[in-house]
């Protein structure tokens, strides 16, 4: 049996799996006890709240046409004032809250909420259902972050005018900025302005924990008073995620309840220091810090991006789930863009087809390079397997492809490894001399190469270039990495033969020569 070598394989802690791993499922479980429970009071409740809540609509439209009558949204917008002002923080959220009280919503309010002088930023979580809007009405109707789309939604366009919310348009390329000098112009007027409340997570979770907070809120570098919202009901019927009930579903689940309980809780407003005010990154991570502690939950790296890659791998059928990397982690250690991981994640598929849990083994592994399962494909199998389970996800995919494999992916690496395949050293590689080389190293002496060589052998002619070489390896750097670890077992069993039975010695050279080995995902944090 040929020696092992003896290295350690540290993991940078910062790119281990996080708390939770999915934010974005709803995992609420209905007994037949529960259905029969809601169908039986959804009878004889929906009807009746229905009528009452269209009754208050009834009210609350002409009221809002009222308030918003010649009032412009574009342009040169100044704050309501006077009798606008008044019946928009009385009336429609009086109305407001009569709206959530038809639909068996009883709501506690916890802390005190202060002025738009003293924090002009309120940012709410976590954020994870429609029903979220209730905090607007607890908080007196102040200035949200809204599409442009939602001002033409019949009935419900008009209440949002009252908000004079901060518009968002996708078919402007400078929205995104326009957004931001619009916040950071109210935040400070001085009071002037009502208070501007975000949803900073910017999706919605299933409040296991706080994921990524955008800067948007945060950019202006002023006061932000934190706002935490709780649903302590026995039976979820609100959270609306990714992977869960559909909206209508949960909507006829909620209004078939005796009632449901929101608890919103106004934490102290966080001052910013002169290191956060330069910093929105910062400032971002203090607040969502602040409300993880007060909730007792943990915080990820996950994003809405994340929200996209799920989707991404269900259409490429893999299980949703497959796709959550925690990207903002992960794009800010490795310096990957969202396209880069989606690119990984059709790769990834191709590797997976087979996989029903969206896990690779090593027989699998072994099966897309093309190539029996071996000593050196055992460790660079290990090197991708993070959490030593037998099995790689797509996180541990992307971290092993872009810190093992495109370091290795050089063009010195393969020309070496060119020249190793080209024996006779005529510049291109014979099937003969290919299949004769992975048997040796790989020491099969069956070993049928015919498939792997027609691939790399892009124009058919029989032989390899080093340009199918080189274009074959970009695509595939799962390959140069399996040969510099082929390369470090060779220089490995040299040492041995050299120094018998000093083995702890050579494991410590081996991993000096390559800090690959020893350090495999040593990047700065």
């Amino acid at each position: 049996m040929p020696p092992q070598r003896v290295f350690d394989l540290p993991r940078q802690q910062s790119l281990l799996l996080p708390a939770v791993i999915n934010p974005f499922v709803q995992e609420t479980k209905l007994t037949k006890s529960t259905i029969i429970k809601c169908v039986l009071l959804g009878i004889f409740l929906v009807p009746i709240r229905a009528i009452l809540l269209s009754l208050v609509l009834m009210v609350t439209w002409p009221v809002s046409v009222i308030i918003t009558f010649k009032h412009p949204l574009k342009g040169a917008v100044e704050p309501m004032t006077g009798w606008r002002r008044f019946m928009c923080q009385k009336v429609m959220a009086a109305l407001g809250r009569t709206y959530y009280f038809c639909m068996g919503f009883r709501v506690v309010v916890k802390g005190k909420q202060v002025g738009s002088s003293e924090a002009p930023i309120l940012a709410v979580a976590p954020h994870s259902t429609f029903f979220d809007g209730i905090v607007c009405i607890v908080a007196g109707l102040p200035s949200t972050v809204s599409r442009v789309e939602n001002l033409a939604t019949p009935i419900f366009g008009r209440f949002v005018r009252c908000l004079q919310p901060v518009l968002v348009s996708r078919k402007d390329p400078d929205s995104r900025k326009n957004t931001i000098q619009e916040i950071e112009s109210r935040a400070k007027s001085g009071g002037r302005w009502p208070q501007v409340l975000i949803f900073p997570e910017g999706t919605c979770t299933n409040r296991s924990c706080l994921i990524t907070f955008k800067q948007g809120a945060f950019i202006p570098g002023v006061p932000v008073q934190p706002v935490l919202i709780r649903y302590p009901n026995k039976l979820d019927t609100v959270t609306w995620t990714w992977q869960g009930f559909g909206s209508w579903t949960l909507l006829l689940l909620t209004l078939s309840q005796w009632y449901t309980t929101v608890e919103i809780e106004f934490l102290p407003p966080h001052t910013p220091t002169e290191e956060e005010k330069k910093s929105p990154v910062l400032l971002a991570s203090r607040v969502r810090d602040i409300m993880a502690q007060a909730l007792g939950v943990p915080v990820t790296d996950h994003t809405y991006e994340d929200c996209r890659l799920m989707i991404s791998a269900g259409e490429l059928t893999l299980p949703m789930e497959a796709g959550l990397v925690e990207f903002t982690k992960v794009s800010r250690k490795l310096n990957l863009k969202w396209d880069s991981l989606r690119k990984e994640l059709e790769g990834f598929a191709a590797m997976a087809s087979s996989c029903k849990g969206g896990r690779i083994t090593i027989e699998e592994f072994a099966r897309f390079l093309k190539l029996p399962v071996n000593p050196i494909l055992e460790e660079l199998f290990a090197l991708f397997d993070r959490n030593g389970d037998g099995t790689i996800d797509f996180r541990e995919y992307v971290i092993g492809v872009t810190i093992l494999c495109r370091p290795a992916n050089t063009e010195d690496v393969l020309r070496m490894a060119f020249q190793l395949f080209d024996t006779d050293e005529d510049d291109k590689i014979t099937r003969e001399e290919f299949t004769a080389l992975l048997r040796s190293a790989l020491g099969v002496s069956d070993l049928n190469m015919a498939k792997l060589f027609k691939e790399i052998d892009a124009d058919g002619s029989g032989f390899i270039t080093f340009t199918e070489f080189q274009a074959f390896a970009m695509t595939h750097p799962e390959y140069a990495k399996l040969f510099t670890t082929y390369l470090e077992l060779q220089r490995y069993q040299a040492i041995q033969q050299a120094r018998p039975g000093d083995l702890e010695l050579a494991g410590q050279t081996s991993s000096g020569d390559n800090q690959e080995d020893s350090t495999s995902d040593k990047k700065d944090d």
